[in-house]
């Protein structure tokens, strides 16, 4: 199947997304040959994400237990582990868009599997340092970096306008799990043999996924091309910057993650220290995040059939809003008294930092792919990746930075505004008044 389809000028005064569906809700019942490949696409993005989460959090557990490392030579570690999607989202998405996606994606699993098999290796022969810790995390990510910019291309490519709701809807679901189970599971496995048991299943679905993503359709071969590769990394920005629907969904993302990570900056901490949390309930509240986000993508297609798709997109950015504005109420219930009402505060924010969101995702990325030309999709998704992971390490900094300079309550009102700035950005853009995926919407610049 071809990915090409009718690309949305990003300068023009008046732009349409070109309805390719009569169905209201984007609900097109998918062939079998559909189900087949987005089985096929869900069950690799399920291993691979089942993989890396259980890696990410099974890295820090060794460090810790079996190399005795120290709270910067863990932060190190996390710095190293997360550095890929700053440095190499751009040039993965060009990369994306120059090879085939099926084989590089492959490759990127092979390369997990490879490091996690030197991680056992070196563990076993009592040879693993930090920096070899640092090194293979690295690795590790890289390979995920690729993955996630080739991803949205694929799909795209192989399910066509009609199913890219279900399909992603089914990818996001996948993410959800792995999300929500793959830590705790990693987090067993690594007591455990300390570790040896986690690294071998994080390599065993490496492979699974590779395995998974062989079954699809082979790619035609791409062409050859000699244009000028940092022109061809600022195409997929320039695309974001001038196309009125991604403009303001990346804007929102950018927002929305600083003000996440401006809260998980301090939470631990705001919650041991003033809530009387155990660690045992922090784990719980973040476990309650990643049920949040198991929920929102399975309920998806019921919301899809109670929602315009405008309304679908603002669902997110509400959700997160009001989640805001419960977390930072807890801060006027600090005596202990009533410590069991900031308890159900921050569980019920939890979950609605994950439900929310997650809808989000499905719908923004499935609007991507259809305004995005073919050839520019990895790209525009890799800018996307860029923006979103480059909030991350801002969203802590400005958390240290207000948590020592004004205290932690200051965080939690510095957090509350950045949640409704995001949606105050995105209700404002022609995304959130679109009454379906596929039906015209008439921008104005």
């Amino acid at each position: 199947m071809s990915d090409a389809r009718p690309p949305l000028s990003p300068c023009s005064p008046s732009t349409t997304v070109e309805a390719t569906s009569s169905s209201p809700h984007d609900t097109a019942s998918p062939d079998a040959g559909v189900v087949s490949l987005v089985t096929s696409l869900s069950r690799a993005n399920l291993a691979a994400q089942f993989s890396e989460q259980m890696t990410l959090a099974v890295i820090p557990i060794v460090a810790v237990i079996a190399l005795r490392a120290s709270a910067e030579q863990t932060a190190s570690l996390q710095a190293a582990t997360t550095l890929p999607f700053l440095l190499l989202s751009l040039p993965a998405g060009v990369l994306a868009d120059r090879y085939r996606r099926k084989p590089l994606m492959i490759a990127t699993e092979l390369l997990r599997a490879v490091a996690l098999l030197l991680l056992f290796a070196l563990f076993q022969m009592k040879w693993l340092s930090l920096t070899a810790l640092g090194v293979l995390g690295f690795a590790m990510a890289s390979g995920t970096v690729v993955f996630g910019a080739a991803a949205p291309s694929l799909v795209a490519m192989l399910v066509g306008p009609a199913h890219l709701l279900t399909a992603n809807r089914r990818l996001e679901t996948a993410r959800s799990i792995a999300f929500t189970a793959g830590p705790a599971i990693g987090g067993v496995l690594a007591g455990v043999a300390s570790g040896t048991f986690a690294f071998a299943a994080a390599f065993a679905l490496s492979l699974g996924s590779a395995f998974w993503l062989s079954r699809l359709p082979a790619e035609a071969l791409r062409a050859p091309t000699r244009r000028d590769f940092k022109r061809e990394l600022a195409e997929g920005v320039r695309f974001i910057a001038t196309n009125t629907y991604l403009r303001s969904i990346v804007a929102t993302a950018f927002v929305f993650n600083t003000s996440w990570y401006l809260l998980l900056a301090i939470f631990a901490f705001y919650a041991i220290d003033a809530l009387a949390f155990s660690a045992q309930a922090v784990g719980a509240a973040l476990g309650v995040y990643g049920f949040g986000m198991v929920c929102g993508a399975m309920g998806y297609a019921r919301i899809a059939q109670g929602l315009t798709f405008g309304r679908q997109i603002l669902l997110g950015p509400v959700c997160a809003a009001l989640a805001a504005v419960l977390m930072a109420s807890t801060s006027m219930l600090l005596d202990g008294a009533r410590h069991s009402a900031a308890y159900a505060l921050v569980f019920v924010a939890f979950f609605l930092f994950g439900f929310g969101p997650i809808v989000w995702t499905i719908s923004t990325t499935s609007l991507r792919q259809v305004v995005t030309p073919g050839g520019l999709i990895a790209r525009v998704s890799a800018a996307t990746m860029t923006a979103t992971f480059g909030a991350r390490p801002l969203g802590a900094f400005l958390g240290a930075w207000i948590a020592s300079s004004l205290g932690i309550r200051a965080c939690l009102i510095a957090m509350a505004a950045g949640f409704a700035l995001q949606f105050a950005i995105i209700v404002r853009s022609p995304a959130a008044r679109m009454k379906s995926l596929t039906a015209p919407v008439k921008v104005d610049s």
